[in-house]
């Protein structure tokens, strides 16, 4: 039979055997008699109602005007057509108005239900269509059980084949020379596919379909990194894009968040500090967040200071950057890191102290906040015997960019630095740095002066020891020594008076430095006082010997 114009459908001066419907607002005028020989619901509502009634009983139908259109012509004999894309929408229809075997033979639930077993589950990217084509009626579809029938058939090919959600993201920083490792093989039912065969992307779908999906994914063992690869492109098509609103971009980060597997590692460091930034810019839920900063802080070890560098929001931020998400991430790493792990740690250590030079720099960043930072640095550097020279650089830094600070402020700011920690470049750069309290570099030199002791104790103590060495293999080879006892006694002797001396040095150098300080000197005779310190110390000679030695230091602060 010839087909006629979809115009004809529309609205027209009914037959009496005619009845008027209307789709989502477009009228249909169809044949009451062929359409109740065909669906059983029509056929009960006619029985039991005048025609005239029929449509506002049927005022909620589940299609949309071109599906109830194909309907209408199946049922007035014209021939259907099916489609990937209108099986799915038509099922649900047929469903609906029970156009079923039981009341006609050539019924169109068969017909597509027939199409949809035969031309569409077999295949992944038609059955991606087909669940594409049917989110204008999603809601009747994801009771209809077509929907499960679809998710079935594409667990079973991602098992088959995980590729099919998208190659893996590979992490940069992990082990890259792992030649032993397992490389996924797809079967032959997979290389029947032409070279040039394309996979349809399930990122297209609706987070309505997407979601339940690959929660299904992850359930049935679908390796862990082909669905994170899926979720993170799910993320950049409908997350981080500026067509889609605000609260449908909420949606989608909460429910990737969810949906990501647990496993450590199976996407870089830096793409979930990414999507951090977006749960937190978009307002997600504290669940969400919270999800993302503890799947950061377990391999923390990973992340770069630009990472780390995360934006303060609000419209009365006190500071650039969210130093409380960092707090509460590294909080994360501590409680998930391995005590074996001395990598790791250092790693993290020297993180925090790049991440504290970096916002020390911050003319808003208050003092108590910097100390705050300061002491979390400190805690990520425990057990790693580390100097304390980035924490140095970093106070450094602040004083440099706050010097409208008063010395009580600036000696608040340096009560998190362990002197005894400092290198001994670190101590003499401090030692002349103007921006220092007196306080704190009183301290400094007095630490100076024990590292020097130290060091003549210990050089001491390895002349000691080398000399009893020589002494018994002098003895047993019967061998004259080149010192005799009496000389030794007396070179150590007087290595000992010389250590006295310092001390003693040192104690009236700090009463002369506090005493000056009482009195307020003049910076120019503070300069003086630190030079004449650095001669009693035995540093340097003179003003020239100080500044050359100075000069041969390569470390900047």
């Amino acid at each position: 039979m010839a087909s006629r114009d979809v115009s004809s459908w529309l609205s027209k001066s009914p037959s009496p055997s005619e009845v008027q419907l209307h789709v989502h607002g477009m009228p249909f005028s169809v044949d009451k008699d062929l359409l109740s020989a065909r669906s059983a619901k029509i056929a009960a509502l006619l029985k039991e109602n005048p025609p005239e009634k029929l449509a506002f009983l049927l005022r909620d139908i589940p299609a949309d005007p071109e599906t109830f259109e194909l309907v209408a012509r199946f049922c007035h004999g014209y021939e259907l057509i099916l489609s990937t894309e209108n099986v799915i929408p038509l099922i649900s229809l047929a469903y609906y108005l029970e156009m079923t075997e039981s009341h006609s033979d050539n019924n169109l639930l068969d017909k597509t239900l027939a199409f949809f077993e035969d031309k569409v589950l077999p295949s992944w990217n038609e059955t991606i269509k087909a669940l594409r084509s049917a989110s204008s009626t999603i809601q009747q579809v994801l009771h209809s059980g077509l929907v499960d029938a679809c998710l079935e058939s594409l667990i079973y090919k991602a098992l088959a084949d995980p590729r099919l959600l998208g190659e893996p993201i590979k992490n940069s920083t992990c082990n890259e020379d792992s030649e032993d490792e397992e490389v996924f093989k797809p079967n032959a039912r997979r290389k029947l596919f032409s070279p040039d065969w394309k996979s349809e992307d399930l990122t297209t779908l609706s987070l309505q379909l997407y979601n339940p999906l690959m929660q299904a994914m992850n359930q049935h063992g679908v390796p862990p990194e082909y669905v994170a690869a899926s979720l993170c492109q799910y993320v950049k098509k409908w997350a981080d894009s500026g067509e889609n609103e605000a609260i449908y971009k909420r949606g989608v980060i909460e429910a990737v968040e969810r949906l990501l597997p647990p496993e450590k590692g199976i996407l870089p460091c830096t793409l979930l500090f990414e999507m951090l930034r977006l749960a937190i810019c978009l307002e997600c839920s504290n669940d969400c967040r919270s999800g993302f900063e503890i799947r950061i802080g377990k391999q923390l070890d990973q992340a770069e200071v630009k990472d780390l560098l995360i934006p303060s929001q609000g419209y009365s931020k006190e500071i650039q950057y969210d130093i409380e998400c960092v707090r509460r991430i590294l909080k994360h790493f501590y409680a998930n890191y391995s005590s074996t792990d001395v990598s790791g740690i250092i790693s993290v250590a020297e993180l925090i102290e790049e991440f504290l030079m970096e916002v020390a720099s911050d003319i808003d960043l208050r003092i108590d906040t910097f100390v705050s930072l300061a002491e979390m640095s400190l805690a990520a550097s425990l057990g790693t015997q580390r100097n304390s020279d980035g924490i140095y650089r970093a106070i450094n830094i602040y004083l440099d960019k706050h010097r409208y600070l008063t010395e009580l402020e600036r000696e608040e700011v340096c009560r998190v630095l362990d002197c005894q920690k400092m290198s001994p470049e670190a101590c003499e750069h401090a030692a002349k740095n103007e921006r220092l309290p007196v306080r704190f570099v009183v301290q400094v030199l007095f630490v100076a002066q024990l590292q020097l002791r130290d060091t003549i104790t210990k050089e001491v103590q390895e002349f000691d020891d080398k000399l009893r060495r020589e002494v018994v293999e002098d003895e047993e080879n019967e061998v004259k020594m080149g010192f005799d006892e009496e000389e030794v006694r007396v070179e150590m002797e007087k290595m000992s008076i010389k250590m006295m001396e310092l001390e003693r040095e040192c104690c009236i150098m700090r009463k002369e430095i506090e005493h000056g300080c009482t009195h307020q000197k003049s910076k120019k005779g503070k300069v003086s006082m630190w030079r004449e310190m650095k001669r009693k110390l035995g540093c340097v000679s003179s003003t020239h010997d100080c500044n050359s030695q100075v000069k041969k230091k390569k470390k900047k602060y």
